[in-house]
């Protein structure tokens, strides 16, 4: 018989505060390599035992190359008399990802080639990447650019593109299984709070979680620069990816949106999970379709691999305002936007090692409750553990040996955890026996009514 843990489903106060952390992290900055990426993953060190990995620069990895170690020491846009008006110092986000080291006096003309700017929100920031580009450039506010009206300024950019190595992080914690949960953030974004920090925050928090949890599943949390650092794990494990049992990509955790999901490629449990928890929830939220943009979802679910693995936001890429941009600061993440989130993945991750198959001892007709003591005259009477009467006939009803505990909760339209109450009382009462973990694809015999929360 499956070991079956006995704690019980529920919001907690992560371990960590997750604003604090964000704060502390917030000036590092990062990109796909560095130093930035490394003082990031030693401080969230200090909470889990993080593995580091080191993937060297040229090393082929899949149908890319892990490109050139890229570090920056300052940059500024000056005067010729000297007085600066734009300074990496001052904001990280003014120096695009990966420019080249440059020292030159340039024409304003010759200047407005590589400076970056946000029209429509002129007192804004942008962030700009050119990782593969062999260029170099600023990034600056709208309205400074059009202040600076010199013939000629003279610029700086002291970084250095070197044969180094792209770093990523990875906790595993084993279950009693041989079978995996994948959970993914980026770590590859400058001073953006909200994109790239939260997902490391609240990441971070559910590690430590796990650590201290019996567990059925193991769970595997990588820390990655986008793409090519998920392109990288997965050229390094492609033979053991056959442990990845669900998935979930974390980012943008912190804002106050309501929740959105993106579903897997093929389909699987983890959509109908989370679709399930943030129902149930209250909690506004939207599930969409799979789409080959966005995050690491897309390289996980790429045709070769079609891992089981969504991705979990709150404000969606590229449709709020204060995406990729120096908006996206500290005030822009909410603590209880935070704690709100890590509250609802926790109970995702219980209900993915929870669910379980029961089947009836005897499936002929109902059984007698009212000598076992189940029998309540008030129809919606609680029994232990919060479950209903109600809940007890759907499990007697559906333990067939087909539906898992989440078909059920489904089809009863109610919490996993009164569904999985409602079956410990069938289960002390003799009633039921445990067969079986469920497949981690949706499974063929729930109906589409069953499934539409998933969809």
């Amino acid at each position: 018989m499956l070991d079956i843990l006995t704690s019980s489903i529920g919001p907690r106060a992560p371990a960590i505060d997750l604003h604090d952390l964000i704060t502390e992290l917030f000036p590092i900055n990062r990109s796909l390599t560095g130093a930035g990426v490394r003082q990031t993953l030693e401080i969230v060190s200090r909470y889990v035992d993080l593995v580091i990995h080191e993937v060297p620069s040229g090393t082929p990895v899949l149908d890319w190359h892990v490109p050139a170690e890229w570090n920056i020491r300052r940059a500024t846009i000056s005067t010729l008399a000297g007085r600066p008006l734009v300074d990496f110092a001052d904001n990280n986000l003014h120096v695009m990802g990966y420019s080249k080291p440059v020292q030159a006096v340039l024409s304003r003309a010759e200047l407005a080639k590589h400076v970056h700017t946000l029209p429509e929100q002129p007192d804004l920031i942008p962030y700009r990447t050119g990782y593969y580009a062999d260029d170099w450039g600023f990034c600056l506010p709208d309205r400074l650019w059009r202040e600076m009206t010199d013939d000629s300024y003279h610029v700086e950019i002291d970084s250095e593109l070197s044969q180094g190595s792209l770093t990523y992080g990875e906790f595993f914690v084993p279950g009693q299984t041989d079978k995996e949960v994948l959970i993914t953030c980026h770590v590859c974004h400058p001073s953006l709070a909200n994109d790239n920090l939260s997902g490391i925050a609240v990441m971070t928090a559910l590690a430590m979680r796990q650590a201290q949890r019996p567990r059925r599943l193991g769970y595997r949390f990588l820390f990655l620069p986008a793409t090519i650092g998920a392109l990288a794990w997965l050229d390094r494990n492609e033979r053991d990816l056959d442990r990845v049992e669900h998935g979930l990509v974390l980012t943008c955790l912190g804002d106050p949106s309501g929740f959105h999901y993106k579903q897997s490629r093929r389909g699987a449990t983890i959509d109908r999970v989370v679709a399930h928890v943030l129902k149930q929830s209250g909690h506004p939220h939207e599930i969409l379709p799979f789409s080959p943009y966005g995050y690491d979802e897309r390289q996980f679910c790429s045709p070769g691999f079609d891992l089981p693995v969504g991705c979990l936001m709150r404000g969606v890429h590229g449709t709020f305002p204060e995406y990729h941009t120096s908006a996206d600061n500290l005030n822009f993440v909410k603590p209880d936007c935070l704690d709100q989130s890590y509250a609802v993945i926790e109970e995702v991750l219980d209900l993915l090692d929870r669910d379980c198959i029961y089947e009836r001892v005897d499936g002929r007709g109902e059984p007698q409750l009212g000598r076992r003591g189940l029998y309540r005259a008030i129809a919606g009477q609680r029994e232990a553990g919060g479950a209903t009467q109600m809940d007890l006939l759907w499990v007697l009803n559906l333990a067939d040996g087909r539906h898992s505990l989440l078909d059920m909760a489904i089809r009863a339209d109610v919490p996993f955890a009164r569904i999985e109450a409602a079956a410990r009382i069938a289960l002390d009462a003799g009633l039921v026996i445990v067969t079986s973990s469920p497949s981690p694809s949706a499974p063929e015999h729930v109906s589409r009514q069953d499934q539409s929360e998933a969809s």
